[in-house]
């Protein structure tokens, strides 16, 4: 088999795991090596069927001995095969750097014989690259679940990023669907990078030229709409991995069906990954927690409202909230404004009052904020503050069904359906329309 048909099969294979980032590391070119990596981002490239991506990211191999259900690549499925040697994949991403399509690698492989063995293989690519071709380019790799911590720490001097995948959600559906995966292997690997980093980071305050491991952090992967966890589950769980593993980026991939798998047949809506997405922006930037937007376990997020709008709604005592008066960290809870327009507030309103005009300018994003804002004691549109009316108000311009890639051949986008206003609301919606 020639490069070519690998490199068809082992991208096509690569697709489902999700980690095109801003690096987050900086590093510049040097004398006698090649590349280098920017904290703020990556230059991009296209893949033949138009996805942007920032790396070169395919599989060293996806010759699998494990069975994990939710995976093309498990060794029941009936699919392609092929691996790549360490000195190919070191070439192709040289070659493709040097031809200005990529500027990073994202390296990951399926279990070839054991996961000792896999790293080895990883290992031996990543000093190719590092070493032989001299490339200072930003690498993310995965690490193999199981493997020796000896391993681990070798391949973390080689890489910026490494993720250890956790999959799928709960213990309960790792055993039901990867039976060859154990939460102890998954997270031990983690507990050792995090302690790692902390421990690199302390040897370079005190000695400059001390050994470097992992720069850019770690990160992992959770599968949505595999197993019937709910988003509640997905999002406590996010939240422990950010608070006890010091992880920089959780990752939520859609469910896809695969071959002949037994899990569910049926996409996973990518409006639901994208909320998870924004529920995890929260979590991070915007002081919430999953306690607070979720009350029970079960619960999933609202496909027609985006998290903070969903919080809010079942909040109504903290609103409206005086922008002339109200600190920062409240308004961060007022659906439409975000980080940015919440300190441009701040800062605006020492010098005199704000108005609505004035908050437009600024980009806070009225059609949601003005429902729960009011601009010295007045609210922009006077509408009664139930919860039901509000949910309406806010979802009417949404646009959705399915959430797919645009096509210029597309003649006009498919509305969601009218939902049925409640009865008890009705006079009260012809009043104020």
């Amino acid at each position: 088999m020639d490069i070519q048909e690998k490199l068809k099969i082992l991208t096509e294979s690569a697709k489902y795991d999700v980690a095109c980032t801003s690096s987050g590391v900086d590093r510049k070119g040097s004398k006698g090596t090649v590349g280098s990596a920017s904290a703020c981002g990556i230059c991009h490239s296209f893949t033949a069927d138009g996805r942007c991506i920032s790396l070169l990211k395919i599989l060293l191999s996806n010759e699998c001995t494990y069975d994990c259900q939710y995976c093309i690549n498990r060794r029941s499925n009936d699919t392609p095969r092929a691996s790549f040697t360490p000195k190919e994949v070191a070439d192709l991403t040289l070659s493709f750097y040097r031809r200005n399509y990529i500027e990073g690698l994202f390296l990951s492989s399926a279990v070839v014989k054991n996961p000792d063995h896999t790293m080895e293989l990883l290992i031996e690519t990543l000093r190719f690259v590092r070493e032989e071709y001299r490339f200072g380019g930003y690498i993310h790799v995965k690490a193999i679940p199981g493997a020796d911590e000896a391993l681990l720490w070798r391949l973390g001097q080689l890489t910026d990023r490494m993720s250890t995948n956790i999959e799928l959600p709960s213990e309960t559906s790792l055993i039901a669907n990867a039976p060859d995966k154990t939460k102890s292997a998954i997270l031990t690997p983690m507990r050792y990078v995090k302690n790692q980093i902390q421990q690199t980071k302390e040897e370079l305050s005190l000695f400059r030229n001390a050994a470097d491991f992992v720069p850019a952090g770690q990160s992992t992967q959770l599968i949505v709409g595999a197993t019937p966890d709910s988003d509640s589950q997905i999002v406590h769980l996010a939240q422990g991995l950010y608070k006890s593993f010091g992880l920089r980026r959780v990752f939520y991939s859609g469910y896809i069906p695969i071959g002949n798998a037994k899990l569910p047949m049926t996409d996973t809506p990518l409006v639901r990954e994208h909320r998870l997405y924004q529920a995890d922006w929260l979590l991070r930037f915007y002081g919430f927690t999953a306690q607070e937007m979720f009350k029970t376990k079960d619960e999933n997020l609202s496909l027609h409202l985006d998290p903070k709008c969903h919080w809010a709604l079942k909040n109504l005592e903290h609103f409206p909230v005086e922008v002339n008066r109200a600190d920062y960290y409240m308004l961060l809870r007022v659906p439409g404004i975000g980080q940015i327009s919440a300190r441009k507030i701040i800062a605006a309103r020492r010098i005199g009052a704000l108005d609505f005009p004035q908050l437009k300018k600024m980009g806070i994003v009225l059609k949601r904020a003005r429902f729960f804002i009011t601009c010295n004691g007045k609210m922009m549109e006077k509408v009664p503050m139930y919860p039901e009316l509000l949910e309406m108000k806010l979802a009417e311009n949404y646009i959705g069904g399915t959430f797919t890639q645009p096509s210029i051949f597309d003649v006009a986008p498919k509305l969601l359906p009218e939902r049925e206003k409640p009865k008890n609301l009705i006079p009260l919606l012809e009043n104020i329309s």
